[in-house]
């Protein structure tokens, strides 16, 4: 019995001297060291790619954001602020995400068939929509040259890039609500469109937060 208490208050020792190491290792050590590299090596993606406007923190550059127009009295959604360029939806064009403005509760899109009757009655509406905000006098926008990102939410809901072409329709828009030169406007797209990673990931794209920072800065230029 004794020789029995005894090894079981060793191998109880021994399990509790495990656990206070590899806490120390694996809980202390690990990453103080880890977030010392990370803040040493790449301090701006360390902590969480922040993008700076006017000496200030306005967003990061891996999370979308909606730019809209305050609130009317009465009025449940808000309208988009058509001086800037817009991101995609974030609602997965539906009332059935509480992920309706970019919200970091919760993410994700609808999960629907892309034949469900409501999902491509949600797509024909915004789609509606960006061509009417998107058209101006001599230049009206043709339907079948709106991206389907333009009318349709990412995965997450959260997504901060829109396509070049999505960009691009938008150019002309935003121009005149800032009174800019359009072509002045494109070369802003351009110089803020990233291509594929490494040359052949992925799609080109552009970061919205970044080109609506750069565009206020064009914009005060005036």
């Amino acid at each position: 019995m004794n020789t029995s208490v005894r090894n079981t208050a060793r191998l109880t020792g021994a399990a509790l001297r495990a656990l206070l190491v590899l806490t120390l290792v694996t809980g202390v050590l690990y990453p103080l060291v880890v977030t010392g590299l990370a803040q040493g090596l790449f301090p701006d993606k360390a902590n969480g790619s922040p993008v700076e406007a006017d000496g200030r923190t306005v967003g990061s550059e891996l999370i979308g954001q909606t730019y809209t127009l305050p609130l009317k009295k009465g009025q449940q959604t808000p309208e988009p602020d058509l001086k800037w360029f817009q991101p995609r939806p974030s609602n997965g064009l539906g009332t059935n995400s509480v992920n309706t403005r970019y919200d970091l509760l919760v993410s994700g899109a609808t999960n629907r068939a892309a034949d469900d009757k409501e999902l491509t009655g949600w797509v024909r509406k915004a789609k509606k929509a960006v061509v009417e905000d998107n058209s101006v006098p001599g230049h009206r926008v043709d339907p079948k040259d709106v991206p389907a990102d333009a009318v349709t939410s990412s995965g997450s809901g959260l997504d901060p890039h829109i396509s070049p072409a999505y960009a691009e329709l938008q150019v002309r828009r935003v121009a005149e609500r800032n009174k800019l030169d359009a072509e002045r406007v494109e070369k802003l797209v351009q110089k803020h469109t990233d291509g594929r990673v490494a040359g052949f990931m992925g799609e080109p794209t552009v970061n919205v937060l970044q080109l609506n920072v750069a565009l206020k800065e064009l914009a005060r230029q005036q």
